[in-house]
């Protein structure tokens, strides 16, 4: 659910309330927001700015002007949807129910139109994103207070990274290494067998750990599923940043992936750590060493040039799939300084 499709509405009564919801918006990445007409408002750089004036908006400089319709019964939403024409964009503000009649309208208009909606808080926007899968087009998301912003941030998500630098690895050392926390994920979404999760001890290299879709000879596919390594392990989210296995928790969004292929944003559902026995892997990063602790078992994958490889099953010489990073990190975000990741 990608702030892209999030235009924030300041609705305090207090201009300087007003003022300070969109200074902390713009510093938190947002870019489009919903605007009285007067006093003219100056759109910065990069923001689309819609401008409200009696119960319509703006939308473009000349532009047309769309009005905000209130719905209040299944009638007037089968009105509104009929007689908007294709190409246009319906702007609806709900009255009461807000999940089913989104749903019926996603429904109605199939491709013919752009659908906007408003939310009247921040806790409103991931169902307005997410209805039928596809969701509103834009959603209009009314503030009252720049503490909403920080609300608003940790439920809607900014692009997800842009480039992935992928690189094969020679398994240059692999052995046991006793018995270790390790961190299963267990996400809300269904993963392939190639997806996975990017995780490593040292954030300059992170190893592409498999879901757990394949299953074993003793135990059953679970495609939502990956057994993510050892508990100091950096597990790279769906912002681009780092975090430590140990602590994800239920809701955090990390970056699910395949080998140079397409990623994506998944949620946290469930987070188990429990002791096991381990193995650490080293791959030669150009003379640095590499690791990565996972579980040894038939149910735990790393990608490699072969494909996903259980820890029984892996040996010295193949390669395996993983990303380059930058190596610095402040709190889990990209810094420039002198490092050495061993």
């Amino acid at each position: 659910m990608s702030r892209e499709r999030v235009a924030i509405r300041p609705r305090s009564g207090d201009p300087d309330r007003r003022t300070a919801i969109l200074e902390r918006a713009r510093r938190r990445g947002f870019r489009r927001f919903v605007l009285p007409s007067h006093p003219p408002p100056v759109a910065a750089p990069g923001e689309t700015i819609f401008l409200e004036h009696e119960g319509r908006l703006e939308v473009g400089e000349p532009g047309p002007e769309l009005p905000i319709c209130r719905i209040d019964s299944e009638e007037e939403l089968a009105r509104e949807v009929e007689r908007t024409p294709s190409g246009g964009t319906l702007v609806i503000e709900w009255t009461a129910d807000r999940v089913i009649p989104l749903e019926n309208a996603i429904a109605a208009r199939g491709h013919r139109f752009s659908l906007w909606v408003v939310a009247r808080s921040p806790s409103e926007v991931p169902g307005a994103l997410g209805a039928l899968e596809h969701g509103a087009d834009l959603v209009i998301v009314d503030l009252r207070g720049p503490e909403e912003v920080d609300a608003l941030e940790a439920l809607v998500e900014g692009p997800l990274p842009s480039h992935l630098a992928w690189v094969d690895l020679p398994i240059v050392h692999l052995g046991p290494a006793g018995l270790g926390d390790r961190v299963i994920v267990d996400t809300t979404s269904l993963l392939r067998p190639e997806e996975g999760l990017l995780v490593g001890s040292a954030a300059g290299f992170l190893f592409l750990v498999t879901s757990e879709a394949l299953g074993s000879k003793f135990s059953r596919p679970r495609p939502f599923r990956v057994n993510a390594g050892a508990a100091h392990s950096y597990v790279l989210l769906a912002d681009g940043s780092t975090r430590y296995l140990s602590e994800l928790a239920p809701g955090d969004a990390v970056l699910v992936t395949q080998p140079g292929g397409g990623a994506r944003s998944v949620r946290v559902g469930r987070i188990k750590i429990e002791r096991r026995p381990m193995v650490v892997i080293t791959v030669d990063d150009n003379g640095l060493a590499r690791t990565v602790f996972l579980q040894e078992a038939e149910s735990v994958r790393l990608s490699t040039e072969n494909g996903p490889r259980t820890t029984t099953d892996l040996a010295v010489g193949p390669k395996v799939h993983g990303v380059r990073l930058p190596p610095a990190r402040h709190l889990g975000r990209t810094v420039e300084e002198t490092i050495e990741e061993r």
